[in-house]
């Protein structure tokens, strides 16, 4: 018997003081049985970072053609396109082929690794924008994870504040 994913309900207040971009967003987040709890709280992170009308997330893990996350206009066109962890070269030109902006949010200890043997082609592609959270910071994420949750996101001057009463800062590095 196939193993289901586990369903978990958000009820996330984004206040992007950068966009200027206020709203709340009742989430439903399916974990994946091979996904755990750090990488869906990034794609959490990843969807208040770029919250707005048309942001939603991709179908998951086994959609290789979708992203974790992403920004889809009325008519089609892909705006944004994000992905979560460390996806590779083909992946990456890609998303790059069918959106106007990439952006990928690495995390766990092997991120820096992925980066150095990465950076080079990386950075000589303009859309494409890599942010990557310290160990400690995917940890505090994945700390949040909740069957249900309520929480504050507040992201000024680059620095992203997430949690639930006491907010914790979630710092990104590019």
């Amino acid at each position: 018997m196939a193993l289901r994913a586990t369903v978990y309900k958000v009820q996330l207040d984004v206040s992007d003081l950068d966009r200027n971009h206020f709203a709340q967003y009742p989430l439903t987040l399916a974990l994946h049985p091979s996904e755990t709890e750090e990488r869906m709280m990034v794609r959490l992170l990843a969807f208040a970072m770029h919250a707005g009308q048309d942001v939603q997330f991709g179908k998951g893990l086994s959609a290789e053609e979708e992203a974790a996350v992403w920004e889809v206009d009325p008519t089609g066109e892909i705006k944004v396109w994000v992905d979560v962890g460390q996806p590779d070269e083909s992946r990456i030109r890609k998303a790059c082929g069918r959106s106007g902006r990439v952006v990928i949010y690495c995390y766990t200890r092997s991120a820096e690794v992925w980066w150095r043997q990465n950076q080079d082609w990386l950075n000589k592609l303009d859309k494409v924008q890599v942010l990557q959270l310290s160990v400690e910071d995917g940890a505090t994420l994945a700390k949040l994870a909740q069957r249900n949750m309520a929480l504050s996101c507040t992201i000024q001057e680059g620095t992203v504040y997430l949690g639930e009463s006491a907010i914790q800062p979630i710092i990104l590095k590019p």
